[in-house]
């Protein structure tokens, strides 16, 4: 039976009432979709709270500023007028990530829309934690402006870094592609959005994509898969029963440091052979023999995206290569984690077109049948993968603790 607010007696300890109400106005607020305007009475009936028991949460929510009324609609088969509620797009948090030769920030609203975003290219390897960090904030600082005089408040944020991470102690294991090691960001986090009251969380880049994925992308159709982020670096994230898994120590699904060649290349994680030393945007781009020549690794990329549209041996090859070698991370992953699914992002899903058939060739001949090609998919959320799961994950923290915003 479900326990509510209205079932609560007069003998209960009033600490279990103010747990039960908690209960509650989670419950109230997880009924009221982003474009549902569902009304009190459907809510009443979805859930099995007396009316009065939820107009009562109701106000609570309002007050927190989570959701909003829309106008009348009609409420139950006899037409009645009733106030729609919706949450409310004035409410959001910062998502932000931190690359190996980029910055990225941008503002996510409780219905899922990006409603700001601003992207620098900057070369990270080597440089501070302090210069990148107050580099980063300065974005952050001008995309929360931007939100604010648009009238948006912001409930927190989360920072993507491509590396092993301790969320809970804001600290960096490692993040061999930027020359990191043993980072406390705890300080920086609370400096990108000191007001917010679910605060700034730190998380991997590739599990923050994978759950963008899941929230905004392919991932709800699949529900468990592999989600592989090309970049500087390659880097995974597990989903199994459409939940991050993380392992227990919270690095799972490290596919870019899979051993695919042996006595292959050195990789920056000390091993050999990793499917980053043949996958990763480096390595396509020497294979490809597109030099830095003194420009970015967004230019080169686009040169080589030129190369491939041209028809060029040299840059179909290195591809090619490099989605044979993918295919057998995949099938190694799939294998072991019993995965039938991939979403691919980065610069993989970039170069899609050349890159999928040789995955396709690569998958079916080391694993006939385990990853059909129906489930392989290819991100469409471009460079925002990562700090769109980072938002969103802020924003259902919120969602879960409405409590937390009442005085």
């Amino acid at each position: 039976m479900r326990e509510h607010l209205g079932g609560a007696g007069a003998g209960t300890a009033p600490g279990r009432v103010a747990d039960v109400r908690r209960r509650n106005l989670a419950l109230v607020l997880g009924s009221i979709g982003p474009d549902r305007r569902a009304t009190r009475a459907d809510i009443a009936a979805a859930i099995g709270l007396t009316k009065a028991s939820v107009s009562s949460l109701v106000a609570e929510l309002l007050e927190t500023g989570l959701v909003e009324e829309v106008g009348v609609t009609r409420d139950g088969e006899r037409g009645r007028p009733g106030v729609g509620l919706v949450l409310n797009a004035q409410q959001g948090a910062l998502g932000a990530e931190l690359n190996v030769d980029y910055l990225a920030v941008g503002i996510m609203d409780l219905q899922g829309s990006l409603r700001f975003h601003e992207v620098s290219e900057a070369e990270n390897r080597g440089r501070s934690p302090e210069d990148v960090l107050a580099e980063l904030t300065g974005l952050a600082r001008q995309c929360i402006a931007d939100a604010e005089a648009a009238g948006m408040t912001l409930l927190g944020g989360g920072l993507a870094v491509p590396g092993l991470v301790e969320p809970a102690r804001g600290h960096v294991v490692t993040a061999p592609n930027l020359g990191w090691r043993d980072v406390d960001l705890s300080t920086a986090l609370g400096g990108l959005a000191p007001e917010a009251p679910f605060g700034v969380v730190l998380s991997n880049e590739a599990n923050s994509a994978a759950l963008a994925e899941l929230w905004y992308g392919h991932g709800a159709s699949f529900g468990t898969y592999l989600y592989v982020s090309g970049e500087v670096g390659v880097g995974g994230g597990l989903v199994i029963g459409s939940e991050l898994f993380a392992g227990p120590g919270g690095y799972a699904g490290e596919v870019g440091h899979v051993v695919v060649e042996p006595g292959g290349r050195r990789c920056s994680c000390g091993g050999r052979g990793c499917l980053e030393t043949v996958a990763g945007q480096e390595a396509i781009l020497a294979a490809a023999g597109i030099t830095d020549g003194g420009r970015t690794t967004a230019a080169r990329m686009a040169a080589l995206q030129a190369a491939l549209e041209a028809g060029d041996a040299q840059a179909m090859s290195a591809v090619e290569r490099a989605g044979h070698y993918l295919g057998i991370a995949v099938v190694s992953a799939a294998r072991l984690v019993d995965l039938s699914a991939t979403v691919l992002g980065g610069h993989f899903a970039a170069l899609r077109d050349w890159i999928a058939p040789a995955l396709a060739s690569s998958l079916d001949g080391f694993a006939p049948g385990l990853v059909a090609p129906g489930a392989v998919a290819f991100s469409e959320l471009g460079t925002t993968a990562a700090l769109r799961g980072a938002a969103g994950a802020t924003l259902r923290r919120a969602l879960a603790a409405p409590y937390a915003l009442l005085g």
